[in-house]
């Protein structure tokens, strides 16, 4: 029996959860789609699935092959169809994943030029703070800011984000401008990013990593709270530069302690490795390189966003 012929009826079965409905799926009869099962667990020595008279179920080792086996149906589903002259333009679904606050403002209008210029594609915008297995989510490309940790992405980096400490102009005027980190002890802190102790925040001073502790008065895992907060009075936050940048345009708030900025996060699109790069994400990513302007850590922007 072929190998990927036993590995999609294995992966059908779990997805759908049961052999008649595989089968329908498959075009193939319920007996066909068992034996195929069988004979890939025979050549492992190992048990995928547990059977009942009403049900079937992933035993753990069936989780983790089943993991594997998605990614390697997906490699040839997608050689597949680079190899054909259909491909050539770009067709089928894109599912793209952004972080929420950046992805409003720049990958949705982003995703909708690029929906324009190629009709026979539709789009599917996911938006979440959260880090996502782009593989296991069926995802075809994410933005993210920040440095990557996971090896079997591929990136792309379309810029870079500052990270920026802003304050509105009434509080500082009263309260004073801080002209160093360690000045920041003097002052009210409003803190975005996750909850729990200790708080500090992280600077580069005589080129040196210094972190200096916080004892925020409002603590918010949403960039927008803090911000309105440090508009109205509430003190000093930190925040990425997009986030801020309608605010400061407006001048209901400025940056302070610039000098001492740690290094830009890049900005980049990234893939899965297991995957060869489609007509649909290429094109993506050229548009995000032809009109996409992610550059929010030249020295242009340190004195205006």
């Amino acid at each position: 029996m072929d190998r990927l012929d036993t590995m999609n009826a294995f992966a059908t079965v779990a997805e759908l959860q049961g052999f008649a409905p595989a089968a329908r799926k498959l075009g193939l009869s319920p007996s066909a789609v068992t034996r195929l099962v069988a004979a890939l667990e025979d050549r492992l020595g190992t048990r995928l699935l547990q059977r009942t008279t009403r049900s079937v179920a992933l035993t753990d080792t069936g989780v983790r092959y089943l993991e594997r086996v998605r990614r390697i149906l997906a490699d040839v589903e997608e050689a597949d169809a680079s190899a054909s002259a259909e491909r050539v333009t770009p067709s089928g679904k894109l599912v793209v994943s952004a972080p929420v606050g950046f992805g409003r403002r720049y990958i949705a209008p982003l995703l909708s030029d690029y929906l324009k210029r190629y009709p026979e594609v539709t789009g599917e915008l996911r938006l979440s703070d959260l880090m996502i297995n782009l593989v296991e989510d069926g995802v075809d490309c994410a933005v993210r800011i920040g440095h990557l940790a996971d090896s079997s992405l591929v990136a792309r980096q379309l810029g870079a984000m500052r990270r920026i400490v802003v304050a509105s102009p009434d509080y500082l005027a009263a309260r004073g401008t801080p002209d160093t980190p360690a000045d920041i002890a003097a002052h009210d802190i409003v803190h975005f990013g996750q909850t729990g102790s200790p708080i500090d925040w992280r600077f580069v001073v005589d080129g040196r990593d210094v972190r200096v502790a916080c004892a925020p008065r409002l603590v918010s895992n949403v960039a927008d709270v803090a911000i309105l907060h440090a508009e109205q009075g509430g003190g000093l936050t930190r925040v990425l530069a997009y986030q801020a940048a309608d605010a400061i345009a407006a001048g209901r708030l400025q940056i302070v302690l610039a000098n001492y900025e740690v290094p830009p996060l890049p900005i980049a699109i990234v893939y899965p490795t297991s995957r060869l790069l489609s007509a649909k994400v290429r094109a993506f990513i050229d548009i995000a390189v032809e009109t996409g302007d992610w550059r929010f850590g030249g020295e242009a922007e340190r004195t205006a966003l």
